[in-house]
């Protein structure tokens, strides 16, 4: 899945989906749900926290 593709289901700008990648960015709660949505992986899965 493109960068755009992902940005397009989750409602947000392509330049979003680049910065939460590269770890410039934290999303919100909900958005990191609908990441984990699209992904059907639970938020743990996509996201930890920096001292685990």
């Amino acid at each position: 899945m493109t960068q755009q593709e992902l940005a397009d289901k989750l409602e947000v700008s392509r330049q979003t989906v680049h910065a939460i990648e590269k770890g410039k960015f934290n999303p919100s709660v909900k958005l990191a749900i609908l990441i984990s949505v699209v992904f059907q992986v639970p938020v743990e899965g996509i996201f930890t926290l920096e001292d685990q």
